[in-house]
């Protein structure tokens, strides 16, 4: 997710969010320097490099990961905090697109993400917020339908946690009038994820690993020994794993041609009363509504309602971040409309033209996954793990992924943000119209 022009006055280098704020560990790791040697040199320390780093430190394997930034500083430390299980394209697209075998082989893996970042906070006693539960709030009966189609198809795949919500029901969740229906899932939930990634970067230096901060890739030779460059070290190893998603640049045009960066804007409001906050959310569960371009909105641990939504493709930011995402949080809880909004930020996550993760090889020893798509926090946890799989020997579900073909967008460079905005405004067009 892309930064604004502010930084975190408290945690600098990090956007001005609340996570950075309320972060539990505010270190810097220092800058690579001089030569070294590593089996593995990790690209990117969000959720997807730093989960392959972990995987792989558990299995013995002398692991650096070097981050342009911090720890953190992309999508992974600035989302919404969902645990939503899946992926951005459900799972009957896929086999339509893929076939069965393929859907039935991602969908065995589809509720693993989920229980990766848990049992990774209960081994290794990651503060971050945890709280179970995801409710999907639908706006029209068409809505309402496709989730109980869609549960059916889950259902299919092993995932029992999905449970319907009728109108009168609604209210359990969320005390809001927007709202007709929904569904919920038992196995969702939501987490502080700049605390979460920082855990886990924790959890890997207490086995070995390291991690250097504000150290960019400026190079990356290949060979039978690739060679990870910033401006002052480098980091030999017998593989690389490049996972810098919507921050890696243009060193790599083979991936980031298929993949365009796209912002989303989130705000925190002040501490509420509690027992507002409560009012407004009971179960304390998070939510996302069904539209297509979406409002995301939960609370946190310290009593405020954060909220998300909009959309920026090519990763710009409005000028006015509470301008776009305010009204809607109005709409949905008129009781707001005194409360300040203390915290707002934006940032970038990784589109690809399928929605689908790009997952593959640069060469023998130099492997990627990026596109999450706006579904990172949870298939970059099983996608890093993925990762790690396969420096380890253990291909089998890597090569299912990569499989899966990754395509430019239409029109380049130049002419892909046109086209795609052209074509989420048609389907925002169809959410208003309930068609």
């Amino acid at each position: 997710m892309t930064s604004t022009n502010q930084t975190s006055a408290t945690n600098p280098g990090h956007a001005p969010s609340w996570y950075a704020h309320s972060a539990n560990d505010k270190r810097v790791r220092e800058s690579l320097k001089g030569e070294h040697t590593a089996d593995v040199c990790v690209i990117g320390a969000g959720f997807t490099g730093i989960s392959a780093a972990l995987q792989l430190a558990e299995n013995g394997f002398k692991v650096i990961v070097v981050e342009g930034e911090r720890i953190g500083f992309g999508a992974s430390g600035r989302n919404g905090g969902q645990i939503v299980n899946g992926y951005s394209r459900d799972l009957e697209v896929i086999a339509r697109r893929y076939g069965p075998d393929k859907a039935a082989k991602l969908g065995a893996m589809s509720l693993e993400g989920g229980n990766i970042i848990r049992e990774r906070v209960a081994k290794y006693g990651i503060q971050c917020d945890l709280v179970d539960g995801g409710f999907f709030a639908a706006f029209t009966d068409k809505q309402v339908r496709e989730m109980a189609h869609v549960r059916a198809n889950w259902e299919k795949h092993g995932h029992t946690g999905l449970e319907m919500v009728s109108k009168a029901e609604v209210g359990k969740y969320v005390k809001a009038d927007r709202y007709v229906g929904g569904m919920i899932d038992r196995f969702g939930g939501h987490i502080h994820p700049l605390n979460l990634v920082l855990g886990e970067a924790a959890a890997f230096e207490s086995l070995g690993g390291q991690v250097f901060e504000k150290s960019r890739v400026t190079g990356l030779d290949m060979g039978a020994n690739p060679v990870v460059r910033t401006a002052e070290g480098s980091v030999k190893a017998k593989y690389v794993l490049v996972c810098g998603n919507a921050y890696l640049g243009t060193m790599l045009p083979k991936i980031t041609d298929k993949m365009m960066p796209v912002s989303s804007q989130v705000m925190a409001t002040e501490q509420l009363d509690p027992k507002l906050i409560e009012e407004l959310l009971p179960a304390n569960y998070c939510v996302e509504d069904a539209n297509y371009v979406l409002d995301y909105y939960r609370r946190t641990a310290d009593n405020r309602l954060l909220y998300g939504g909009g959309i920026g493709y090519g990763g710009q930011d409005p000028a006015n971040l509470t301008g776009v995402i305010r009204p809607n949080m109005l709409k949905t809880f008129p009781q707001l409309a005194n409360a300040k909004i203390e915290f707002a930020w934006s940032g970038n996550f990784a589109l690809t033209l399928t929605r689908i993760p790009h997952i593959g090889k640069l060469a023998d020893n130099v492997y990627f996954s990026h596109g999450d798509s706006g579904h990172g926090v949870t298939t970059t946890h099983l996608l890093g793990k993925i990762l790690g799989e396969a420096v380890a020997g253990h291909a089998e579900r890597f090569d299912v992924w990569a499989s899966l073909p990754a395509f430019p967008f239409p029109g380049g460079k130049t002419f892909r943000v046109p086209l795609t905005v052209l074509g989420a405004w048609w389907y925002g067009l169809r959410d208003k119209l309930g068609v």
